[in-house]
């Protein structure tokens, strides 16, 4: 996946994990990863692939991802949120939840994908709590030391201006903007790097589809 880095891990078998059914019978579940003893299993796996594949988040567009990159990606996600979980940083607005849940559901119920049918009422809305709460934790953990200078800026545009064949002329602001994104996203991955290589990971064989 785009921006992917190696995790390191040691590999070893999982057992499968068993929940009990409400009508008395147990069900095992395969596990697809451990982090930091937080299990994440194969169902939570296929759920964030199919969240993506549909563009579930508001503003997103269509990602196809093996079960092993959907797996990398949930594990990231995970290790923020064990994160965000020690500092209590970050929180969800409640109106603001609503209305992406809203919107994430209308894309979903338009999703061709058959994915969606596995999707139990009420996870997208958790999906999307997950996302903006992940959201607000890197905005206030990593965005706000964020800096682009008058300098950085003007020599940007210097040197799209200099690009042959390049009509578009950007504003300041939205140069500034742009780097800043840029700059968030790469501060981001550096965290995420970071995190994952103090984590106790242990991955489970998992066919890549």
């Amino acid at each position: 996946m785009k921006g992917r880095f190696p995790i390191l891990v040691c590999l070893a078998l999982l057992c499968p994990s068993a929940a009990r059914a409400a009508d008395g019978y147990r069900i095992y579940e395969s596990t697809a990863a451990s982090v930091n003893g937080e299990v994440l299993f194969v169902s939570d796996v296929a759920r964030e692939a199919c969240f993506l594949r549909c563009a579930a988040m508001p503003g997103s567009q269509e990602e196809i991802l093996s079960s092993r990159g959907a797996r990398d990606r949930l594990i990231l996600d995970t290790l923020a949120l064990q994160e965000q979980g020690k500092l209590l940083l970050g929180t969800v607005d409640n109106t603001t939840l609503t209305g992406y849940a809203l919107e994430a559901e209308a894309r979903m119920t338009a999703c061709p994908s058959f994915c969606k049918r596995e999707i139990a009422p009420g996870e997208t809305r958790e999906w999307i709590a997950r996302k903006l709460l992940l959201r607000d934790f890197f905005n206030r953990r990593v965005a706000v030391f964020v800096e682009v200078k008058d300098d950085d800026v003007r020599k940007e545009l210097a040197v799209r201006a200099s690009a042959p064949g390049n009509a578009a002329k950007p504003t300041e602001e939205q140069v500034r903007d742009e780097l800043r994104d840029a700059r968030i996203a790469e501060e981001i991955r550096n965290w995420q790097t970071r995190a994952a290589s103090k984590t106790r990971l242990f991955l489970s064989p998992m066919e890549d589809r």
